[in-house]
């Protein structure tokens, strides 16, 4: 059926002379290496093609990998196709004007929980989009071309979503999909310095962290990262919510949290070993992937709850089955 879904998409953009390609609002890697590697492949696939990336809001996170259109003229969508990447549901789609496109294309690998589309291509197997994307790429690629700039975008999201190879949806098809990528002749060195070497004030915030961090009885690992802590390291915002990543390393702590101020709400970032986290995340206004999942708590005390649900999961957890 994916296959069939695939020629449906490929015939689709060939069939156009515009292709809005848009991805989901506060942006990771894999959205934003995703929606700008699949524009770099249909742009220079089909240099007659007007190829625009329409995105609302924007992250310095992978700035490298070039500035997005913005929000693109109303007049421009009543002829055009949107591809949307990385995105389960409609309301989370960075693009005020979607709906004003003729047509619109999902590709995602997020539970397809919320359809939309007049082609839904969704594989909640997968690591990434970006490893969809590559593989889009192998299906046509007698037809499509895939430049450096494009192999690099797609890479970034590639690394960073599957946690440099290493969360569970990493397979071995996501290996032979990166090999593609490296053969494109990327630069792995400065990009691994790009994403990952850190400013100094940045180092010191992670002493912060875990000299604050606490644990549930059970072992949930979380820290609060609130308004003051921000400004005090000065943090953006995606500095802030790559905090839960410095939780999980912590033997017997197999579920970790970090809840986030963020514009009068608290994000939170889920994130397990061998625990099932999304409809955890599902039961507090978000969802996300079995090991990896973020949410919305809206007060104290319903972040009290969240971590009490946790910690019943990781008792539940450890009372049953074996575990580091």
């Amino acid at each position: 059926m994916n296959e069939e879904t695939k020629q449906l998409i490929f015939d689709k953009i060939k069939a156009y002379d515009r292709v809005i390609v848009s991805r989901h609002i506060r942006p990771d890697g894999d959205a934003v290496g995703s929606t700008m590697g699949f524009a770099h492949i249909i742009r220079d696939s089909f240099p007659g093609k007007e190829v625009l990336v329409a995105c609302e809001d924007y992250t310095d996170y992978v700035s490298f990998l070039g500035r997005e259109d913005g929000a693109v003229p109303e007049d421009k969508y009543k002829d055009a196709l949107l591809v949307v990447l990385d995105t389960a549901v409609l309301d989370r789609i960075s693009n005020n004007n979607a709906s004003l496109a003729k047509e619109i294309i999902k590709i995602d690998h997020h539970v397809d929980i919320a359809p939309y589309g007049d082609i839904s291509w969704v594989e909640d197997f997968r690591s990434s989009v970006c490893e969809m994307v590559v593989d889009f790429y192998l299906t046509f690629k007698d037809e499509l071309t895939l430049s450096k700039d494009a192999a690099l975008c797609l890479f970034t999201g590639m690394v960073t979503d599957s946690g440099r190879f290493r969360y569970v949806e990493t397979t071995g098809d996501t290996l032979r999909l990166a090999a593609v990528l490296l053969d494109a002749g990327i630069d792995t060195e400065t990009l691994y310095a790009r994403l990952y070497l850190e400013e100094f004030d940045e180092i010191r915030f992670r002493s912060y962290v875990y000299d604050n961090m606490k644990t549930t009885e059970n072992g949930v690992a979380y820290i609060y990262v609130d308004e003051a802590m921000q400004q005090r390291f000065s943090l953006t915002r995606e500095q802030a919510s790559n905090t839960v990543g410095l939780l999980g390393e912590i033997k017997g702590s197999i579920i970790w949290l970090a809840f986030i101020d963020y514009e009068g709400t608290i994000r939170v970032r889920l994130r397990s070993r061998f625990v099932e986290i999304n409809k955890l995340a599902e039961k507090y206004h978000g969802g996300g992937h079995v090991c990896a999942s973020g949410a919305t708590v809206y007060s104290r005390e319903e972040m009290e709850a969240l971590l009490k649900d946790a910690d019943d999961l990781i008792k539940d957890y450890k009372a049953n089955h074996f575990y580091l």
